[in-house]
């Protein structure tokens, strides 16, 4: 069916009926029972295990934003299930869309404050920016885009509750767009310097320069303290940080679409794009917790 067919159904369709059949709603499926409810799971499961180690180990920062970010997917997860029993539900639709859009940036802000401990850490030397100005920026751009998509996905919601104003929902959906684009072309900046940073770091480590041996890396690396778990960690992080941001290139096509799309009628590419990619970032995030595998970052926080 055509998106004008489907905006037209919209507004009138409540739940599938020989006239509103569930081919003719925005995603054109039933959305998977026991997938989504895996998800709610996984992430219910990521959120507890957040709030315990972050309050033990007082990682305050870590844990507001990574909980935040478990929370909005297991809640829009919920909404998906809602969506299962009918797939033309407002609630669902709305809640499945504004959570799952959102939450990812909230787990990269995870990521991101993680950046300036880091860099601390190995010797603030090799960096192009100063340690502090890392959160500053990247959760700043962060915060940027998810003020966007917040704006894209309320102004798309109001455009379905006023019938035929297709105008308003095409304004929402550029919104989102425009969010989530942001988002990329932040997390690309940041990949890149961090990736520079790694290469002057490694450089300095073989050229044995001064300020690298003063370094608390160095210095933990020589008691044989902290090396091993600081740079599963640092795996840890960085695999977090690229499924993130496979998820947020999949996420562009996906919504530049407009609303009924193909891409985002395929629920299999959505569950391992979206929610498989998000899932593991979750999970690492959980399983190599910082409170553990980095213990220098409470050390700086207190």
């Amino acid at each position: 069916m055509s998106s004008n067919g489907t905006h037209h159904a919209r507004h009138f369709c409540t739940q599938v009926t020989p006239e509103c059949p569930v081919e003719a709603s925005t995603y054109g499926y039933y959305p998977n029972l026991g997938v989504n409810s895996f998800f709610i799971a996984l992430f219910g499961l990521c959120l507890f295990a957040q709030l315990f180690l972050g309050v033990w180990r007082r990682t305050w920062t870590y844990l507001v934003v990574v909980a935040i970010g478990c929370f909005g997917e297991a809640v829009g997860y919920i909404g998906r299930i809602i969506m299962h029993h009918n797939p033309w539900s407002p609630a669902g639709f709305k809640t499945q869309i504004c959570c799952l859009v959102l939450a990812p940036s909230f787990l990269a802000a995870g990521i991101y404050v993680t950046l300036k401990h880091v860099v601390i850490y190995c010797g603030p030397e090799h960096s192009r920016l100063r340690p502090n100005l890392y959160p500053w920026i990247f959760i700043g751009c962060d915060f940027g885009s998810i003020v966007l998509q917040a704006i894209g996905g309320g102004t798309a919601a109001a455009a379905g509750n006023q019938g035929q104003n297709k105008k308003l929902l095409k304004a929402g959906d550029d919104l989102i767009v425009a969010g989530i684009a942001f988002q990329v072309a932040t997390m690309a900046v940041c990949g890149a310097l961090v990736l520079d940073y790694f290469l002057r770091f490694q450089k300095a480590k073989r050229t044995k320069s001064e300020a690298h041996l003063e370094s608390e890396y160095e210095k933990n690396a020589a008691q044989g303290t902290t090396s091993r778990n600081f740079r599963i960690f640092c795996v840890a992080m960085g695999l977090a940080f690229l499924t993130i941001f496979i998820r947020c290139i999949y996420r562009l096509p996906e919504m530049a679409g407009g609303w009924g799309n193909k891409l985002m009628q395929n629920e299999h590419e959505f569950l391992l794009l979206d929610g498989m990619m998000v899932g593991i970032a979750s999970v690492l995030m959980t399983i190599f917790h910082p409170g553990f595998f980095f213990e220098p970052m409470r050390k700086f926080k207190k």
